[in-house]
C-alpha cells in the first residue's frame, strides 16, 4: 500500500533542494519552485518575472517553441507556470511513468531558454492583452489597486503583469539575465508527487539539474513602510461598487499565522455560513459577493474584504465589516461557537487536500518558504490547538491596524 503521508527531502550538492513523494493515482506532479516574483524587479523593469514565465516556453538552444508545446501535450500532459510577488513555477502535470521526460525538459527551460526575439515580440502582445483584460474587470484590477496603495512605496506595490509601457521595453537579454540571477539551485525547489519510487525520482533530478552551478541570492527584499490609512474612491463608470477594505498584517513567519486564517475563514470564507455573507447579504441583501483573504508574503501582509455593491450603500457596507471585526476584537467566541468554527475550517482543509495538484506544488512551497513540510495534518494540529482567545488576539490585531478601503464605482 502507498504510504501518502511520506515524504523524501534531499538537498544536492549545488543546493537544490528536493522534495519527492510516492502518492496513488496515475499522474506524476512534477515542478520548479523559485523563490522570486514581481518584487524582486528592478523599478525600470516592472512585469520581468511574469514576462520571463511567458517566454522561457519561446525557445531553448536545444527546443523551438512547438517542440516545447509538444513535448508534453503529445503524451496528454500539460507543462505550465505561473508568478505572483514572490514565487514562480514551472511544472509538469502528466500521465505516471514520464517523469524523466518533466524533468529534463523543466530542466532544459531554466538552463538553456534563448528568449529568441521574434517570438518575444508577439508574446508582449499578448501580456498587453492580458494586462488590458484585467483593467476591464474592476472586481480584478480593485484588489492590485489597492496594494498599489497599502504597499506604497516598494516593490510589493507594483502590478505583476506590469504595464504596456513596461512590458514593451523587456528584451531577451533581460529575460535571459533575470533568469540566470534568481534561477538558481539555492533559489529552487525541485518537487514531484507520482507513484514511482521518490529515491529514484531524486536520482533524475540529480542526473538532469545537479550540474548547475552554486549561486548564493543576496536577499535584497525590503520591508515595506507602513502607509496611512485611507478611504478612496476611484472612478471606473460602473453600475456596482468594488470595494476592498483591508490592512497590512505580518509576514508568513509569524506564529500567529494561523489564528489569523482561522478568523479569516469565520469572517469571509467560501462557506454561505460566514460571518459577512450572513451580515452582509442574507440579512441585509447589500451584496452578491462578499470575500475574505490573507495574502502573506516573507515579510509583511494584508487581509483583504471584497465585496460588490450598489454605490450608495459603500459605507454602509464597510461599517458593517468594522463592526463585525471590532466585535471579535472585544470578546472570544465562546467555546461550543469556536469548536464549529474551528471544525469547519479542518474539514475545508481535509476537502481541498483531495486536489493532488495543489498539494504537490505545496510541498515545494513549503519547502522553500519554511525549510520543511508544513502539510495539511500539521496545519489542522496547529489549528486545533488555538483557543478563542487567540482568534480575538488576531481580531484586536486587525482592528488595531485600521481599515482602508478602496472602492472601484
Amino acid at each position: 500500500m502507498i504510504d501518502d503521508k511520506k515524504y523524501c527531502i534531499h538537498t544536492l550538492p549545488n543546493g537544490l533542494r528536493v522534495v519527492a513523494k510516492r502518492s496513488a493515482g496515475e499522474v506524476s506532479y512534477i515542478g520548479a519552485m523559485v523563490n522570486a516574483g514581481s518584487r524582486d524587479e528592478s523599478a525600470d523593469k516592472q512585469g520581468l518575472a511574469h514576462f520571463v514565465e511567458h517566454t522561457i516556453f519561446k525557445g531553448t538552444r536545444h527546443r523551438r517553441s512547438y517542440h516545447i508545446a509538444s513535448r508534453m501535450e503529445s503524451i496528454g500532459g500539460e507543462l505550465n507556470a505561473y508568478t505572483t510577488k514572490e514565487e514562480t513555477m514551472v511544472y509538469t502535470n502528466a500521465p505516471a511513468g514520464y517523469a524523466a521526460r518533466s524533468f529534463e525538459l523543466i530542466s532544459d527551460l531554466i538552463k538553456n531558454s534563448t528568449f529568441p526575439q521574434r517570438e518575444i515580440e508577439k508574446e508582449k502582445e499578448v501580456i498587453i492583452e492580458e494586462i488590458n483584460s484585467y483593467r476591464d474587470s474592476p472586481s480584478d484590477s480593485v484588489f492590485d489597486e489597492f496594494e498599489e496603495l497599502i504597499y506604497a512605496g516598494s516593490g510589493l506595490a507594483h502590478n505583476i503583469l506590469g504595464t504596456p509601457e513596461s512590458v514593451r521595453g523587456l528584451s531577451s537579454e533581460d529575460g535571459r539575465a533575470f533568469v540566470d540571477a534568481k534561477y538558481t539551485p539555492d533559489n529552487m525547489v525541485i518537487y514531484c508527487c507520482d507513484p514511482s519510487d521518490p529515491e529514484k525520482n531524486i536520482r533524475l533530478v540529480e542526473k538532469y539539474f545537479g550540474d548547475m552551478e552554486f549561486k548564493c541570492v543576496p536577499n535584497q527584499r525590503i520591508q515595506p513602510p507602513v502607509c496611512g490609512i485611507f478611504n478612496e474612491t476611484r472612478s471606473c463608470s460602473n453600475h456596482q461598487a468594488n470595494c476592498i477594505t483591508g490592512c497590512r498584517i505580518f509576514g508568513r513567519e509569524d506564529p500567529r499565522r494561523h489564528a489569523l486564517f482561522l478568523l479569516n475563514n469565520y469572517l469571509g470564507g467560501p462557506c454561505m455560513n460566514s460571518r459577512l455573507n450572513m451580515e452582509m447579504r442574507d440579512r441585509r441583501g447589500l451584496v452578491y459577493t462578499v470575500d475574505s483573504n490573507v495574502a502573506l508574503m516573507s515579510d509583511a501582509g494584508v487581509l483583504l474584504i471584497y465585496y460588490g455593491c450598489d454605490p450608495h450603500e459603500t459605507e454602509r457596507c464597510r461599517d458593517i465589516i468594522a463592526k463585525e471585526i471590532d466585535r471579535l476584537a472585544q470578546s472570544p467566541l465562546s467555546r461550543r461557537v469556536f469548536a464549529k468554527v474551528r471544525d469547519q475550517y479542518c474539514g475545508q482543509l481535509i476537502l481541498s487536500g483531495e486536489h493532488r495538484e495543489s498539494r504537490a506544488m505545496s510541498l515545494a512551497k513549503s519547502l522553500l518558504y519554511y525549510g520543511e513540510i508544513h502539510d495539511i495534518d500539521y496545519t489542522s494540529q496547529c489549528i486545533r490547538n488555538l483557543t478563542p482567545e487567540a482568534m480575538q488576539e488576531a481580531a484586536q490585531l486587525v482592528a488595531s491596524a485600521g481599515l482602508s478601503t478602496l472602492t472601484l464605482s
